[in-house]
């Protein structure tokens, strides 16, 4: 029998669990975010703790969480932009390498992808590494493209990334 994956919004008390999947995100792949995990180490624990309140009540971030069994084992960030013609974003996916194969990652960006629909996102954008080929191929799968724009990343500065998006279909089940 395969174990059961939930994906649900960050509650307001779970900073502990964002530090613990964040952090063991970055020690697993550290060439796909936009920090390091050095950096995440000398954030102050009660910062997490803000973060995990803000992204529970939002209506413009969130941060959606996987469990396998019970345990925490995924996450995702969705966040619409605060300026004009502001976008929607999924970003930080991340997914412990035990539970891959059960398509957990699938469940969250489809999960946060609807989040943002319900918030009026009629598209959703993905920054991604240009040196994550799996990363790419991921998201072309599940209907993002290309979108021809690129940047440095933030962290790996001599290291570029590219946005992808999806167009979200009204009343679509993603």
């Amino acid at each position: 029998m395969s174990p059961s994956l939930t994906v649900s919004r960050i509650g307001a008390q779970q900073g502990s669990v964002l530090r613990e999947l964040r952090t063991a995100s970055l020690r697993e792949a550290p060439y796909a975010f936009g920090e390091t995990l050095e950096d995440a180490l000398l954030v102050d624990p009660a910062s997490f703790d803000d973060t995990a309140t803000l992204h529970a009540n939002s209506p413009r971030l969130a941060t959606f969480l996987l469990y396998t069994e019970g345990h925490p084992a995924g996450l995702v960030h969705a966040y619409i932009e605060e300026a004009d013609g502001a976008r929607a974003f999924v970003s930080a996916l991340w997914v412990a390498p035990a539970v891959r194969h059960l398509r957990g990652g699938e469940l969250l960006v489809n999960f946060a992808s609807q989040w943002l629909a319900e918030q009026g996102a009629s598209q959703v954008h993905a920054w991604i590494a240009d040196e994550n080929r799996n990363a790419m191929r991921f998201y072309e799968r599940l209907g993002f493209g290309p979108t021809g724009d690129r940047r440095a990343m933030p962290s790996h500065e001599q290291e570029a990334e590219s946005l992808y998006v999806r167009h979200m279909q009204p009343d679509r089940d993603v």
